[in-house]
């Protein structure tokens, strides 16, 4: 009956891993959005700055990205 119980604690705590890492990259998901719709905003704005925003947006969703790889990878812990 333990061993019952035992695979039974082990499902339930991979699902709320499962579901902790969907609403970790909920985050993630939102921060690049907002970081690409800025730059283009940016680059409607100002055609002369292309290079310099385009540069800085590519930047920042890799930082962002690594946070999501970074909840990736909390969710296998």
């Amino acid at each position: 009956m333990e061993l019952i119980n035992l695979a039974a604690e082990g499902a339930i705590e991979g699902n709320l891993n499962t579901i902790g890492y969907g609403l970790a990259a909920i985050g993630p998901g939102v921060g690049v959005g907002i970081l690409v719709g800025k730059a283009l905003e940016g680059i409607a704005r100002q055609p002369e700055a292309t290079g310099v925003l385009r540069s800085n947006m590519f930047i920042g969703i890799a930082i962002v990205e690594a946070l999501a790889i970074l909840g990736f990878v909390l969710f296998f812990l």
